[in-house]
């Protein structure tokens, strides 16, 4: 239960009406990151490298993205922030609609399984996916995935 305290801080989740495209959506998602000082600015362009060469490999499912790349990209600090957009985007033109960002900066390749556990569960229900979706504050999201651990 502790880990997601540590690893998600309030001011680490934002809601935004929608972004252009799949890029500034990662650059949006990465933005607290770097503000709080868990990662370099480089890291959200890392992960637009990887994502040109390799895919939207991070896309989970409908609505829900796990963005990160490897811990030498740039990651200072373990953390996770949370970005909900009330207007989806796709990362490639066939794949899904995503309007929850959830960016992890791990800096091994152990220390966030339990929070990756309890978000796993979380977006499992359909019934919590909608909350999270159709919450109005950041508070809100919180406490889903504080309840969740």
């Amino acid at each position: 239960m502790k880990k997601i305290y540590d690893m998600l801080k309030l001011e680490n989740i934002k809601i935004l009406p929608g972004v252009k495209d799949w890029r500034e959506a990662i650059h949006v998602a990465v933005k607290p990151l770097v503000d709080g000082g868990y990662c370099e600015e480089r890291y959200s362009d890392e992960i637009i490298k990887n994502t040109e060469k390799l895919g939207p490999y991070y896309v989970l499912c409908e609505n829900v993205a796990l963005i990160h790349g490897s811990t030498e990209q740039g990651v200072l600090k373990r953390q996770i922030a949370i970005t909900l957009l009330k207007k989806p985007v796709k990362f490639k033109t066939d794949g899904y609609d995503v309007r929850i960002l959830i960016t992890l900066a791990a800096t091994d390749a152990e220390s966030h399984m339990e929070v990756l556990q309890a978000m796993s569960e979380l977006f499992e229900s359909q019934e919590s996916t909608k909350k999270v979706l159709d919450a109005s504050n950041e508070k809100e999201i919180y406490d889903l995935f504080v309840k969740a651990v």
